[in-house]
C-alpha cells in the first residue's frame, strides 16, 4: 500500500490555472483530498496535519521565485521548519532565489533538495546552499548535446572532473616529470607561511619544490623542511625581502616550471616594490597570493604586464583592495566580481570564501562545493597556494589547476574535520590530508 498523501494548496484551489489546474484535476479524480490554505485559520490546519505527517514535500515556489515570500506563506514556512519533520524540496527550497542563492525572509530549510536536469547556482552559492540540505540531481532527459551547445560556462567542480584533469603518472617518470616549483615567501614572524606552501606543493604531487626566503630566515626554514629544497634571498635587514632579490629570483626561475609568490611576504614597502618590479620579468606560470596581492592594491592592471599565465587567489578583503570595490559589493555577487576581474586583467581569479569561485578570462566559471568553517584558520590559504602551484607544474591549464586545487584543498579540510573536528583544525592538518583527498577521487 502506498503512502497517504495530503496536498496543501496555499491559495484558493479554484483560482489555479494552466498546467497546475490540469494536474489538480487529475488529483481530484484520483479521489485525493485537497486542503486549500488561504483563509485565517490556515496555520492551525497546517499544524494539525503535521501531527500525523512523516515527510514534508516542499513545492510552494519553483526556480522562477524572486524576492521575499508573502507574510502568510512566510508564517507557514516557519511552522514547517519548526516541525522537526524531514523536508524534501522540489527543484529549490521555497524562499530561495535559484539564480543566485539569495534569501530575503523565511525560506524552507530542506533536509534534501531534488533538483531537475542541472544544479542551480542558488543551491551551490551561500546562503542558498545552507538551505538546500543534501542535493540530488534528477535526470529529466535533457540531451547532453543541448547542454554542451547551449549551456552556460558554469561548472560545479566534482570529483569526476578533477580526476579527469589530473595527469597519469607514467611508469618511466622521474621527479622532474611532475614539475619544478619555486615558492617565494616568508618574512620575520611568518616563516610558517613559506613552509606550509612548500609542503603543500609536495603533498599535491609536485616533483621538485624550492622555497626561497629572506636569508636571515633561511636556517629556520632548512630545519623545518626536509623534502623541500631551500634558497636564501637578499634581505633588507628587517627580515623581509629587499629589492635586490629580483635578480636572484629570476636566476632561480631559469630551471623552474612554476612560481608561487606571496605567502607571508609582509607589507614591507621594499618587499611590495619587489613584487611590482618582478611582474614584467616573469616568464613561467605563476600563482599570486596574500602579500603579493596586497602589493598590487588598486593597481590590478599591473597583472597585464606578466607575459605568462597568472592565477590570483584573493580573499574578499584582498579583492576589495585590488579592485577598489567594497567587500559588501563583492560578496553580494561573487560570480560577477570574479569574472569581471578575470576579464579585465586577463588572469584566472580564485575568490576564496564559502563556495570558492574560479573564473577565467574566457568566461568559464567553476564553483567549489568542498570545505568547511574549520578551515578559517591561519595558513589555510598558504596551503591552497602550494597545492595550485603543484598542479600547474604537473601540466594542468591555469583555470583547471585553480579549480582542482580549490576542490582538493576543501576536500582535505573536510577529511581532516571528519577526523579531528572543526574546532582546533590547523593548516598543517590540511597538508597532511592532501594525499588522502587525492586518493578519494577514485
Amino acid at each position: 500500500m502506498g503512502a497517504e498523501i495530503k496536498l496543501l494548496v496555499l491559495t484558493n484551489a479554484e483560482e489555479i490555472t494552466g498546467d497546475a489546474a490540469v494536474n489538480l484535476e487529475i488529483w481530484r479524480k484520483l479521489g485525493q483530498k485537497i486542503y486549500s490554505i488561504h483563509h485565517g485559520d490556515g496555520i492551525n490546519i497546517v499544524r494539525l496535519i503535521l501531527m500525523n505527517t512523516d515527510l514534508i514535500v516542499d513545492a510552494i515556489y519553483g526556480t522562477g521565485f524572486r524576492g521575499k515570500v508573502p507574510e502568510k506563506v512566510g508564517r507557514i514556512i516557519e511552522v514547517l521548519n519548526s516541525s522537526g519533520k524531514p523536508i524534501v524540496a522540489v527543484d529549490v527550497p521555497s524562499g530561495l532565489e535559484a539564480s543566485n542563492g539569495k534569501v530575503d525572509g523565511p525560506c524552507i530549510q530542506a533536509t534534501h533538495t531534488v533538483t531537475f536536469g542541472l544544479p542551480k547556482l542558488g543551491l551551490i552559492l551561500e546562503p542558498g546552499a545552507g538551505y538546500a540540505g543534501r542535493l540530488h540531481i534528477a535526470d529529466i532527459s535533457i540531451p547532453a548535446v543541448l547542454v554542451e551547445k547551449e549551456g552556460p560556462l558554469r561548472y560545479l567542480i566534482t570529483p569526476e572532473l578533477v580526476r579527469e584533469w589530473l595527469p597519469a603518472r607514467p611508469s618511466g617518470a622521474h621527479k622532474g616529470t611532475f614539475g619544478r616549483v619555486l615558492v617565494v615567501a616568508g618574512s620575520r614572524g611568518m616563516t610558517g607561511a613559506a613552509c606550509l606552501a612548500g609542503e603543500a606543493a609536495l603533498r599535491a604531487g609536485g616533483g621538485l619544490v624550492t622555497v626561497a626566503v629572506p636569508e636571515t630566515l633561511h636556517d629556520i626554514v632548512e630545519m623545518k623542511l626536509t623534502e623541500v629544497m631551500t634558497a636564501p634571498l637578499p634581505d633588507n635587514g628587517k627580515g623581509c625581502l629587499s629589492k635586490e632579490a629580483k635578480q636572484a629570483i629570476l636566476s632561480l626561475l631559469e630551471d623552474k616550471d612554476v612560481l608561487a609568490i606571496g605567502p607571508g611576504l609582509s607589507n614591507d614597502p621594499e618587499a611590495a616594490a619587489l613584487v611590482r618590479e618582478l611582474l614584467s620579468s616573469i616568464r613561467v606560470p605563476c600563482v599570486l597570493d596574500a602579500d603579493a596581492l596586497n602589493a598590487l592594491a588598486e593597481a590590478g592592471e599591473l597583472l597585464r604586464k606578466v607575459q605568462a599565465p597568472v592565477i590570483i587567489t584573493p580573499h574578499p578583503g584582498e579583492m576589495a583592495r585590488l579592485t577598489g570595490v567594497s567587500i559588501r559589493e563583492i560578496q553580494g555577487d561573487r560570480i560577477l566580481a570574479t569574472s569581471r576581474a578575470a576579464l579585465n586583467w586577463n588572469v584566472v581569479v580564485l575568490l576564496k570564501g564559502a563556495r570558492t569561485v574560479v573564473a577565467d578570462p574566457g568566461g568559464a566559471i567553476y564553483i567549489n562545493p568542498t570545505g568547511n568553517p574549520g578551515m578559517a584558520t591561519a595558513g589555510s590559504g598558504d596551503v591552497l597556494t602550494g597545492c595550485i602551484a603543484a598542479l600547474l607544474g604537473q601540466g594542468l591549464d591555469p583555470s583547471r589547476a585553480a579549480a582542482a586545487g580549490a576542490y582538493l584543498h576543501g576536500l582535505a579540510g573536510d577529511l581532516a574535520a571528519r577526523e579531528k573536528g572543526m574546532m582546533g583544525l590547523v593548516a598543517g592538518d590540511l597538508v597532511l590530508t592532501l594525499p588522502e583527498a587525492i586518493r578519494n577521487l577514485g
